[in-house]
C-alpha cells in the first residue's frame, strides 16, 4: 500500500437525527424513513439497502406519520398540520395539504391504496380521495374525545382501527360512523395509572386488532364483540410502535427500553389446528426508545432516538445465506458529508443548518509505522457558517483553492469567496444569483477553481465560470426529452475537459466540457452508482454500484478498460461483495496512475491495477507479510486489494499530496454521549 502520515480527524461534530417514522412498500420493495429533523430517505433493500433518494429537513415539520400509497406515491404528515407527497423523481415536495385538525398524529393509506386517512389533534379523522395529481378532502368520520394517535384499516377496506387515549374506535369505512369502542385498561404493574395511550393498532382480516400502549402491554382483541382475548405485559416502559407481516403470520412491537420483540403465530399442539400469538424473540440492537418498526418478507427493520435503522434478517425466510442474512447497522448518510480544499489543506463539514471550516493541524516530528507523531500546530476553526431560514443544507462544497464555498437549500443557492490574510479570513457572498439557480442537489468545482458546476433537481446540469466578484452562467445541459431525472453525482476531470453525472435510475452520462455536449452515456447498470470519479492524465471513468462492484470506462475511447473487463470476467472476491455499506468516496495518487483508492464506512482500500486480483481462495484481508520474508514469498502472497479497517466508523478518506491522507472519523460512543439518558433498566446483582 505504501506509506502515508494520516491525518486522523475526529473534531466532526456530527450527531445524526433520530428515527421517527418508517414504511416498507411491497410492491418496490423500498423502505422510507423519516427523521425527527423533518428529513425524509428512501432505502432500496434490493439494491443492498442502499439510500438513493433523501429529501432535506425543515423546523417546522415534525414528521409524525409516514405512508406509500397507490403507484408508489409517498406521503407525509405531521405536527403542522400538513399532509405532504413527495415527488420521487424530482426529489421535491410535490405539494402540502392542510387537513384543518390540527397536529396530525397518525396516517394510514387504504389496502386499495385510493384513500388516505389521518388522525388529528382534535379528535378527528378524515378521510381524503387520492387523485392522479393531489388528494381531494371527502369526509370526516365521528369525531372522539381526544387526539387520534394511530389508524389502521382492515385488509378488506371495509373498517378502520383508531387509537386513542384509554379506547380504541373502530369505524365502518364507508359511513364513517363509530360501530364499536373497547376500553384499554389502565393498571400497570399493578398501580392504576392516570392514562393510558394507545401508540399503535393494527387490524388483521379476521377481525383481531392488536394495540400497543403506554402501559407496556400487547393486548389482542375482538373487534365484533370487543372483547379482550389475550394480553401480554412486555415492558416496564410504553411498546411505542407495531408492524405486522403481510402473511398475518407475525408481527413485531418496539419499546421504549430500546427492545424489540417478534410475535408469531404458532399452533396451540401439533395436532391441533388452533393457533395463538406467542411471543417468540427478544432483540436488543437499541439503546434507545425505538419509535417505529417495519416487518418485510424477510427481515424485521426498527429505528428510534438511537439513530440507528436496524435491519434484523428472519433466518428461516432467508433462501440464500449471502449478505442479505447479515445483521445491519445504518447510522450515517450514504452521501459525503464533508469536501476538501487539497493545497491549502481545508476541510469544509456540513451540518443541518451550519457548515465549518477547519484547518487540518501539522507536525515536524518524524516515527516509524504506526507511531502517532505529536502535533507542532493544532487544529485551526477558522469559520461558523449559518445559513437563514428553517430548510436544511442538501449539499455543500469548497473549492480545490479553498477560495470559494458554495451550498444551498431547498429553496436558496449560497455562493461564498474567501480571502486568506495571515490569520486573518473574510468572507463575502456573492448576492446577484440568477433566477433559474434557486437550488442545488448536488455541487461541484473544477479542479482549477474556476468553473462551478450544479446539479437541480430538475435534471438539467448548469455551468458557470468564476471570476473575481462573481460568476457567469456558460451552458446548461437539459436532460432527455420526456424525462426529470435528478442528477445526484458529480466528477470532473482533473484537466476540466469532461464532466460526469449519475442520476437517481439510469446510467452515467458525460459531456464535454469544453465543447459543451453530451459526449456518452455509460451502459445502464442494474444497482445503482454510490460514487463515481475521473482519473488523471488517463481520463478513466471509475464508477462504484451499491452491489460493490467497480467499473473502469475509458471516456476517450467510450469503452470499459481492459482491466474493468478482467475484473468482470474473473469476478470481486466474496468477501468484498459481502461488504453492507456502500463505497462513497473514490480518488487517485497523483504520481501513481495504476492506484484507486476507495473507501466506505468501515474499511479504506487501494486497489493498485498492476497485481493480480484475489480469487476465493486467497485472504482478502491479507495482513503484511514479515519483513525478514523473501521477495518471492511477498510477491506470492500480494493481490490488487490492500485494505485497511483501522478507521472507522468513515466519513471521508483521500489524499493530500503523495505521501498524506486525510481521514475523517465518527466513533458511534461520541453520538450516543450526545443523546438524552436512556430508560435506566434494574441489572441482575446491582
Amino acid at each position: 500500500m505504501g506509506e502515508f502520515n494520516v491525518h486522523r480527524v475526529r473534531f466532526f461534530n456530527y450527531v445524526p437525527s433520530g428515527i421517527r417514522c418508517v414504511a416498507y412498500n411491497n410492491q418496490s420493495n423500498r423502505l422510507a424513513v423519516s427523521r425527527t429533523d423533518g428529513t425524509v430517505e428512501i432505502y432500496n433493500l434490493s439494491a443492498n439497502y442502499f439510500q438513493e433518494k433523501f429529501f432535506p429537513g425543515h423546523e417546522s415539520r415534525a414528521t409524525e406519520a409516514l405512508c406509500w400509497a397507490k403507484g408508489q406515491r409517498l406521503f407525509s404528515a405531521g405536527l403542522n398540520g400538513e399532509i405532504i407527497e413527495y415527488d420521487l423523481q424530482a426529489l421535491t415536495i410535490k405539494y402540502a395539504v392542510d387537513a384543518f385538525g390540527g397536529p396530525i398524529w397518525s396516517m394510514a393509506a387504504s389496502p386499495s391504496g385510493s384513500q388516505l386517512l389521518v388522525g388529528c389533534e382534535d379528535g378527528s379523522v378524515k378521510l381524503f380521495q387520492i387523485t392522479p395529481d393531489k388528494i381531494q378532502f371527502e369526509r370526516n368520520f365521528d369525531r372522539q374525545k381526544s387526539r387520534i394517535l394511530s389508524l389502521s384499516w382492515h385488509p378488506a377496506g371495509t373498517h378502520v382501527a383508531a387509537g386513542s387515549i384509554d379506547y380504541i374506535s373502530v369505524f365502518d369505512s364507508k359511513s364513517g360512523s363509530a360501530i364499536g369502542k373497547m376500553l384499554v385498561d389502565r393498571q400497570y404493574m399493578g398501580v392504576s395509572k392516570r392514562k393510558c395511550i394507545i401508540w399503535g393498532v393494527a387490524f388483521l382480516s379476521d377481525g383481531t386488532v392488536i394495540s400497543v400502549d403506554s402501559a407496556g402491554k400487547v393486548q389482542i382483541w375482538d373487534s365484533a364483540t370487543g372483547t379482550l382475548v389475550k394480553n401480554h405485559l412486555v415492558s416496564n416502559a410504553d411498546v411505542q410502535s407495531i408492524a405486522v407481516s403481510a402473511q398475518e403470520d407475525s408481527f413485531v412491537v418496539g419499546t421504549a427500553e430500546g427492545t424489540v420483540f417478534h410475535f408469531q403465530l404458532v399452533s396451540v399442539t401439533s395436532s391441533s389446528s388452533e393457533k395463538q400469538w406467542v411471543r417468540t424473540k427478544p432483540f436488543q440492537h437499541h439503546t434507545h426508545d425505538v419509535r417505529a418498526v417495519a416487518h418485510s418478507p424477510t427481515a424485521l427493520i426498527s429505528g428510534g432516538t438511537d439513530t440507528h435503522l436496524v435491519i434484523r434478517p428472519l433466518m428461516e425466510k432467508v433462501e440464500v445465506k449471502n449478505y442479505d442474512a447479515a445483521l445491519r447497522k445504518i447510522t450515517f448518510p450514504h452521501r459525503r458529508l464533508v469536501s476538501c480544499a487539497k493545497k491549502k489543506q481545508l476541510l469544509l463539514f456540513q451540518f443541518a443548518h451550519h457548515l465549518e471550516l477547519w484547518r487540518l493541524g501539522s507536525t515536524v516530528a518524524t516515527g516509524k509505522n504506526g507511531d502517532t507523531l505529536p502535533l507542532s500546530k493544532n487544529a485551526d476553526h477558522l469559520l461558523h457558517l449559518k445559513t437563514k431560514g428553517p430548510e436544511n443544507i442538501i449539499c455543500s462544497c469548497i473549492s480545490p483553492c479553498g477560495g470559494w464555498i458554495a451550498c444551498s437549500t431547498a429553496s436558496r443557492f449560497f455562493l461564498y469567496r474567501l480571502n486568506y490574510e495571515h490569520d486573518n479570513i473574510s468572507l463575502q457572498r456573492v448576492s446577484k444569483m440568477p433566477v433559474f439557480l434557486r437550488s442545488a442537489l448536488q455541487i461541484l468545482f473544477s479542479e482549477d477553481s474556476t468553473k462551478l458546476f450544479v446539479a437541480s433537481n430538475q435534471g438539467s446540469l448548469r455551468v458557470f465560470r468564476l471570476l473575481e466578484g462573481g460568476f457567469t452562467h456558460l451552458h446548461s445541459f437539459q436532460p432527455q426529452s420526456g424525462t426529470v431525472q435528478s442528477m445526484c453525482l458529480l466528477a470532473v476531470s482533473p484537466d476540466g475537459n469532461w464532466l460526469a453525472a449519475s442520476g437517481t435510475s439510469a446510467g452515467v452520462h458525460v459531456y464535454n466540457v469544453k465543447q459543451l455536449k453530451l459526449h456518452c452515456t455509460v451502459p445502464a447498470y442494474n444497482f445503482p452508482v454510490t460514487a463515481l470519479a475521473i482519473a488523471p492524465n488517463t481520463n478513466n471513468l471509475v464508477i462504484a454500484h451499491s452491489d460493490q462492484q467497480v467499473f473502469e470506462y475509458s471516456i476517450p475511447d467510450k469503452q470499459y478498460t481492459e482491466w474493468s473487463r478482467t475484473v468482470q470476467k474473473q469476478g470481486f472476491h466474496h468477501l468484498w461483495l459481502q461488504r453492507d455499506t456502500p463505497i462513497t468516496h473514490i480518488s487517485f495518487h497523483p504520481k501513481r496512475p495504476m492506484h484507486i483508492l476507495l473507501h466506505d464506512t468501515y474499511m479504506f482500500c487501494l486497489i493498485d491495477k498492476s497485481l493480480p486480483l484475489p480469487n476465493d481462495k486467497t485472504l482478502l484481508y491479507n495482513p503484511l507479510p514479515p519483513t525478514n520474508e523473501s521477495d518471492v514469498i511477498r510477491r506470492r502472497t500480494a493481490h490488487a486489494f490492500k485494505i485497511s479497517k483501522k478507521y472507522k466508523p468513515l466519513l471521508f478518506v483521500d489524499l493530500l499530496d503523495e505521501k498524506t491522507l486525510v481521514a475523517v472519523e465518527r466513533p458511534l460512543d461520541d453520538i450516543i454521549a450526545q443523546l438524552p439518558p436512556p430508560i435506566k433498566k434494574k441489572k441482575f446483582g446491582t
